[in-house]
């Protein structure tokens, strides 16, 4: 299943490429090609529109606001299941892209005890075995293909709720709520992480690429993998560059005082 994932992907990515393009400039490195970041959009677009549609059926309060972004009540009745099926269709790609990257490794069960130190920002940099993706975003990604499942399954249990018992139905509208409220949390954490928690990332899915130091700072060993350099020497190499430039800003201080004294 591997080999015909991976074969599969190739081939999409390469399709892709011919649309958009990916251009790296000096000090950079490819992180998402173009079909990478179509899936992750079309695949946040149709959570977001799903997300928006189910709150107004779900609560008479956010009903008044949020229903005429859709057309009326009826109309974002009808429109939800058909955005919650949108959003199953393009994470199945998505899926499939990061199925050999999202593996879980003995590497990724370490990272989750050390995560309050990444989320305290105690360490300068990751562990040199952290590599494409760390422990939490695996975590987020396997959480997501449960909820998709789970949304799946109920979602398809509600919409044609005519042809199976009422209990399993209503069953269904209680995983299905507690589906969203996960995914809800996880993709409030992940804005976070993407955005203010991490500056740099948020490039990464718009136009593809990362810096260097952005690279062996959140995940070495994919930067040695596609470098093939040592992240700590880089590490090493940019702390000693700091320093200079530090010496250097002090040195024409200290000129701008004197000359101001003389």
């Amino acid at each position: 299943m591997s080999a015909s994932v991976d074969r599969f992907d190739e081939r999409a990515r390469r399709e892709a490429d011919r649309v958009g393009r990916n251009v790296v400039h000096r000090g950079e490195l490819l992180r998402h090609p173009v079909y990478t970041r179509v899936l992750h959009w079309s695949v946040a677009i149709a959570f977001i529109l799903s997300l928006l549609s189910g709150f107004a059926i779900y609560s008479p309060w956010l009903f008044r606001f949020l229903t005429p972004l859709f057309g009326g009540g009826p109309m974002t009745r009808l429109l939800h299941p058909w955005f919650g099926l949108f959003f199953e269709v393009f994470f199945v790609f998505q899926f499939l892209n990061w199925f050999a990257p999202m593996a879980w490794t003995a590497a990724d069960t370490r990272w989750l005890k050390r995560m309050r130190r990444y989320t305290t920002n105690e360490d300068n940099m990751e562990p040199e075995e952290v590599g494409f993706f760390n422990g939490g975003q695996k975590a987020y990604f396997w959480a997501i293909v449960l909820s998709g499942v789970l949304f799946l399954i109920t979602g398809l249990l509600m919409w044609f709720d005519n042809v199976v018992w009422r209990w399993l139905v209503a069953v269904s509208y209680v995983v299905h709520d507690l589906a969203a409220l996960l995914m809800l949390a996880g993709f409030i954490i992940h804005i976070y992480e993407g955005t203010a928690a991490i500056p740099g990332t948020f490039g990464a899915m718009t136009n593809g690429t990362v810096t260097e130091k952005w690279a062996w700072t959140h995940h070495p060993a994919w930067f040695r993998a596609v470098t093939d350099r040592n992240p700590r020497e880089a590490y090493e190499r940019e702390k000693r560059r700091q320093v200079v430039r530090a010496r250097a800003m002090e040195s024409w201080e200290r000129e701008q005082d004197t000359r101001e004294n003389l």
